[in-house]
């Protein structure tokens, strides 16, 4: 591990300020001063080589209700960028309101690290893709513009949606999942001031420029996450299939939320992990279902559209056919769902 410079803030604007060094590098997956939280995705890619920040700043003595506390009334649930995993996890409100939310947390990584993880941290982790992970396989993620082993080699875990020629490095998440699919909000400070953003709008596809994954500027701090209320939110839930039943990345997952009368559809959202670049929303399969009858066939018509522009590699050509029988299967345990 290089070494490298450390500051504690005390509260959001000191933490602003530390980061400061980058205001003219606008990349700020390569920055030179970093923010970290429960690091447990960040300090694992400095032991690598990987993540190589000059200065990390430390925000977990700020105690700001607005980046610790999870509140939810009628409009909604916000949730605070330093709640930790494991608390937002067992939350009641969460588990039977938001239950989506609280699957996609139950499922990811082990409950040490769910313990130590923040929320805002998580939606920010990098990539699991082994050639980003090893500094001597060429990478545009980690190296821009040095090629893309992932294309000619083992590519069994990468990405069958929202690739490029650049890179098809799988986002790897699996909270990033339900709040994509809920329509979630992320609100910001920075430099520049405060913004709020859609979830959606938070990660870039890779195109040509992989290496800037992230809408955010380097001194930019996600403060707080936004869920809108809405009468899908109970009928929710999130399938992870993976190689093992635990600690493991999906190798395809669904977030479901359905709107249901009867079995008839008014609304459904959708959003796929471990077959795409950055969290996939399925809107074109969402608009297949909206006024049918919700049931296998109309599933499987569903999964079709959600897939239609997948791309295969050489390895990872089973993920398509996986991906869409996890949909189906989320989609009819979903619409099964007591609430």
């Amino acid at each position: 591990m290089r070494a490298f410079a450390y500051e504690a803030a005390n509260d959001v604007g000191a933490a602003i300020a530390a980061a400061a060094v980058d205001t003219n590098d606008r990349v700020p997956t390569m920055a030179r001063a970093q923010f970290i939280a429960g690091g447990t995705n960040l300090t694992d890619y400095m032991k690598l080589g990987v993540a190589r920040p000059e200065k990390l700043v430390d925000i977990n003595r700020i105690s700001d209700t607005e980046m610790r506390g999870i509140a939810a009334d009628e409009n909604g649930l916000r949730l605070g960028a330093l709640v930790r995993m494991a608390d937002a996890e067992e939350h009641r409100i969460i588990k039977r309101d938001y239950p989506v939310i609280a699957d996609s947390l139950r499922l990811a990584a082990s409950g040490q690290i769910r313990n130590m993880a923040s929320l805002g941290g998580n939606v920010l982790q990098r990539t699991r893709c082994e050639y980003f992970r090893e500094t001597s396989w060429p990478c545009n993620k980690r190296d821009p513009g040095s090629g893309c082993a992932a294309m000619g080699g083992f590519n069994r875990q990468h990405a069958v949606l929202g690739g490029s020629n650049a890179c098809v490095a799988t986002y790897h998440g699996d909270f990033a999942q339900a709040l994509i699919a809920l329509g979630a909000t992320v609100e910001t400070r920075g430099g520049a001031g405060g913004r709020r953003l859609l979830f959606a709008e938070l990660h870039r596809q890779p195109r040509d420029t992989p290496h800037i994954e992230t809408a955010l500027a380097p001194d930019e701090l996600i403060v707080s996450i936004s869920v809108p209320a809405g009468p899908w939110t109970r009928r929710s839930r999130y399938l992870k299939i993976r190689d093992r039943d635990s600690y493991a990345f999906a190798l395809a997952s669904a977030a479901v939320a359905l709107d249901l009368d009867g079995n008839t559809v008014r609304q459904a959202r959708i959003a796929l992990g471990g077959v795409a670049t950055v969290p996939w929303r399925a809107h074109a399969a969402e608009e297949l279902l909206a006024g049918q009858q919700l049931d296998e066939t109309m599933a499987e018509r569903a999964a079709d559209i959600a897939f239609a522009e997948a791309k295969a590699l050489e390895h990872n050509a089973f993920k398509i056919p996986l991906g869409k029988k996890t949909l189906v299967r989320a989609l009819l345990e979903t619409r099964e769902m007591r609430v």
